[in-house]
This record gives structure tokens, C-alpha cells and sequence, in this order.
């Protein structure tokens, strides 16, 4: 689902001493609030210039609230997420890809229950987030690298662009979002973080936060350099966290107890018979 009339937020984060420019660009958190809040305690000592996140930050696990509301206090801005969006509009399904039937019916579960239990501030909150955000690391006013945040791609909001896809896909999105070399555009969605320069144009997928996919169940986001040159280096950080507090936290909600299996195994879960 595309996102709010596909509205593009514009940022100067302007490195004045010629000293590289860091960031941090965390995804899919999905209201697991143990794992957002490790990876916040790894940034903080890192002296970074700015975080931001590239959507979903509810659905699956019982803190979607507290999890707006953190990261609002936080000062991290970002966009819209599939599961953002849908929340926010009430849409009948949250425009999600299933392994297989039995985890389609979870996320039906996961996405009434998310809708039943955030708040006015949460919706409101969530409404307000972006298709897209657009940053120029080195000004407005020099030549030098944007750096563009969705969520799935730049068309929309629920395709999953995974590693796998072949370098021509690449190439389609950055035209349609107007990337040329030395450009970045970095996502989420598939909760499994990759890194590929195509053409000069890097293609940066974060990974997930709170419910990874690859089989590691540690918290898991992406740090973008950028030096005086425009040239970008992106390293990816895991980070553990209380999963004990977050797996008793879902079996003690109305959440289905999969939830709590699927963040111990990395999202590995096994195929049904």
C-alpha cells in the first residue's frame, strides 16, 4: 500500500567540519519494545548525528504504543511502514507476505489485535509518518549523496524487495525514485538486511529490530558513514536483548504464543506437514 499521498519529507544534515556524517536506520521494531530499546542504548554512545527508521514500527508483539511513543522520544523520525499505514487507516488487512498458511492466520490475529489495542495518540502518530524521506548528509547546497528512506520501495509500501531480486529490479526502482550514482536508498521490510551497489547506486536493506528473519534472533539495524567525499560505507550491528521478557510478554497477552517461538528462532520457523 502506497503511503500517505506518497508525501516526501526533505532533511539537510549537514556535516560543517568536513567530519563523516553517521547514521543509524533501524526497521521493523513491530512493538517489540526489549528490542528497540537495546538497540537505542547501542546508538547512544556511538555518537551518531542522527537516527531514523524506515517503518512498521507495530504489529506482532504486544508494545505498539509504548513503542510510537518511544521512539517519538527519541527524536527519530522516519516513515510509513505497511503496518503503520494500514493501522492508521484501518485498512482490512496490513498488506503482509506469508511463509506459509498457518503464519497467514497469525498475522490476521496479529493485525486485529494490533488495531483493537493502540491508542487515538498511536493512530494519529502513525498517520502522520511519510511514504518517503529524503536526506542530503552534505547540504542542499554542494554536490553530494541523497540518501532516500522507504519502507518496501519506492512504488509502494508492501512489495518485498528481497536480495535475491536481479540487479535490473534495482535499477527500476532507483529510476523511479530519481537515484543516480553515488545515491542510497534504504529499506525494510523483508526483516533481512543486504547490501548491493548497482550502477553506483547503493541499495540498503536495514533488517529488522524486533523480528528478524534470517535466523538470528538478536535486534538488528544498519549504520550508514558518509564522508566529506559523498562516499558511503554501511556496516550492519546485531544487538541481544531481554527475548525472555519479550516471549513471556506476547504468552501473556492475547497475542498467539507462535509469536514468542518465532522471535527465539530468527523467524526459521519450521514448515507444517
Amino acid at each position: 500500500m502506497p503511503g500517505h499521498g506518497g508525501r516526501h519529507g526533505q532533511s539537510d544534515h549537514t556535516d560543517l567540519n568536513g567530519q563523516a556524517m553517521k547514521y543509524a536506520l533501524l526497521s521493523d521494531v513491530h512493538a517489540n519494545l526489549p528490542a528497540l530499546d537495546a538497540v537505542l542504548a547501542d546508538i547512544a554512545p556511538r555518537n551518531l548525528d542522527a537516527a531514523f527508521h524506515v517503518g512498521d514500527l507495530v504489529g506482532y508483539a504486544p508494545w505498539p504504543n509504548e513503542v510510537v511513543e518511544r521512539v517519538r522520544g527519541a527524536g527519530i523520525p522516519g516513515v510509513a511502514g505497511n503496518y503503520d499505514s494500514t493501522v492508521a487507516s484501518g485498512h482490512k488487512h496490513c498488506g503482509c507476505r506469508y511463509e506459509d498458511p498457518r503464519q497467514e492466520a497469525l498475522s490476521h490475529e496479529s493485525y486485529a489485535w494490533t488495531r483493537a489495542h493502540v491508542s487515538d495518540a498511536t493512530k494519529a502518530a502513525l498517520a502522520q509518518l511519510p511514504f518517503r524521506l529524503d536526506l542530503r548528509p552534505l547540504g542542499g547546497h554542494v554536490a553530494g549523496p541523497t540518501l532516500m528512506l522507504v519502507h518496501g520501495t519506492p512504488l509502494n509500501n508492501t512489495t518485498y524487495w528481497t536480495a535475491d531480486r536481479p540487479d535490473a529490479f534495482c535499477l527500476k526502482m532507483a529510476a523511479a525514485a530519481g537515484a543516480r550514482a553515488g545515491d542510497l536508498i534504504a529499506f525494510g521490510h523483508t526483516h533481512q538486511a543486504w547490501h548491493r551497489i548497482v550502477n553506483g547506486v547503493h541499495f540498503v536493506n536495514t533488517g529488522s529490530v524486533g523480528r528478524p528473519k534470517d535466523g538470528d534472533w538478536r535486534a538488528g539495524f544498519a549504520l550508514v558513514d558518509i564522508d566529506a567525499t559523498g562516499a558511503i560505507a554501511i556496516d550492519f550491528v546485531r544487538v541481544e536483548y531481554d527475548i525472555a521478557r519479550a516471549m513471556d510478554a506476547i504468552r501473556r497477552s492475547d497475542l498467539p504464543d507462535e509469536f514468542a517461538d518465532y522471535l527465539r528462532h530468527g523467524g526459521q520457523v519450521p514448515s507444517p506437514a
